[in-house]
């Protein structure tokens, strides 16, 4: 592989996402060639090169990837579906079919896959329940659960591509991701800066609607741009070829702490675990004329509450009776050893939110 970014030619797939839109950022930066694959895909990245196509339909992702010739695939791509076994149906044959499409250019060196931690917490039929919840904090080499798992799918149809067509892989399995995306289906950050707006519009409180494990216990969580740099670092460095790592920031909290300090940031009174979850997604129903009536009084950029929030996400992670946190000692045995801080991702990303004019 050669150590000239030019000669490094990048196919993003999701790249409108969360950890592929800092990727993308990240890559053109240092001078590599970056497609962008989505069904939509983002035309404000610069230097990023738009690829329409719908992994669904092998017909049309073939021509629509005919004169592009990557050396690295990264795949950030999921679609949400009603049951675990629709999830593995359709998230497996979208990988299986955009390896199928890159087979006939022979270019392919190395293909990257981002999934999470529902690896070890079980899917979201299963979510963090059951009596033989995981020990934290988890560790790459736990056994796959014996349960469906549409993440476990993905990663065998990249073994399966892999052992086929020669090419190295890597699967980076982050916690909850922290960053700016517009649209994303799981996005707490942005959840929780809505949230807040809206607390702050209404004199209400600033109330934690998780449960009492998340409340107390500690945790981490991983920014989006930890996550770029790790798929960066491990796509150039042979020796985490053929591996699977955790990422996270490199710190853990109580959220019994952050959530006073994000009320803090938002200027709204904060209140803490009062023995029942109160879900985000109660909170927010309903929500929708009152967010498009803030928007509207500060001009912001997008009045669909939806498209911001995720609550049934957010809700998911906030309320498992867990605490859980990531040990990273793989990657950091060999070398890679990027951190951040934990309030700073948050506050980075408020600030960003504000700057866009996605958050009064």
């Amino acid at each position: 592989m050669s150590d000239d970014p030019a000669s490094r030619t990048a196919l993003i797939v999701g790249s409108t996402g969360l950890s592929g839109r800092t990727l993308a950022q990240l890559l053109t930066e240092r001078g590599w060639t970056v497609y962008g694959l989505a069904r939509k895909p983002a035309q404000d990245i610069p230097g990023l090169l738009p690829v329409a196509a719908d992994l669904l339909d092998p017909r049309t992702l073939g021509p629509a990837l005919a004169g592009v010739r990557p050396t690295h695939v990264f795949f950030t791509s999921w679609l949400r579906q009603e049951t675990e076994a629709l999830n593995i149906d359709v998230n497996s044959a979208m990988v299986r079919n955009l390896l199928d499409a890159v087979r006939p250019q022979g270019s392919v060196q190395h293909v990257a896959l981002v999934t999470g931690l529902k690896h070890y917490l079980g899917p979201f039929d299963a979510y963090a329940q059951g009596e033989s919840l995981p020990v934290t904090p988890l560790r790459e080499d736990q056994p796959r659960l014996d349960l469906p798992n549409f993440y476990y799918a993905q990663e065998d149809e990249v073994y399966v591509g892999a052992a086929r067509d020669g090419f190295t892989w890597s699967v980076h399995r982050p916690h909850t991701l922290i960053g700016k995306a517009v649209g994303n289906a799981m996005n707490l950050g942005t959840t929780l800066a809505v949230y807040a707006s809206l607390c702050r519009a209404s004199g209400q409180p600033f109330r934690w609607p998780g449960s009492g494990a998340q409340w107390s216990g500690l945790s981490d969580v991983t920014d989006a741009r930890v996550l770029a740099e790790q798929l960066v670092w491990a796509a150039e460095t042979p020796a985490a070829h053929d591996q699977a790592f955790n990422v996270v920031n490199g710190d853990v909290f109580r959220w019994s702490r952050l959530w006073g300090r994000i009320a803090d940031w938002f200027g709204v009174e904060a209140a803490g675990f009062g023995g029942v979850v109160h879900t985000l997604e109660a909170e927010l129903a309903g929500q929708g004329p009152a967010w498009a009536a803030l928007a509207a009084q500060h001009g912001l950029a997008e009045p669909d509450l939806n498209r911001l929030a995720s609550a049934w996400h957010t809700d998911l992670d906030l309320s498992r009776p867990i605490e859980v946190m990531t040990d990273m000692s793989r990657s950091r045995a060999l070398g890679f050893s990027v951190y951040q801080n934990t309030e700073e991702s948050f506050f980075d990303l408020f600030e960003q939110l504000r700057r866009d004019r996605l958050i009064p």
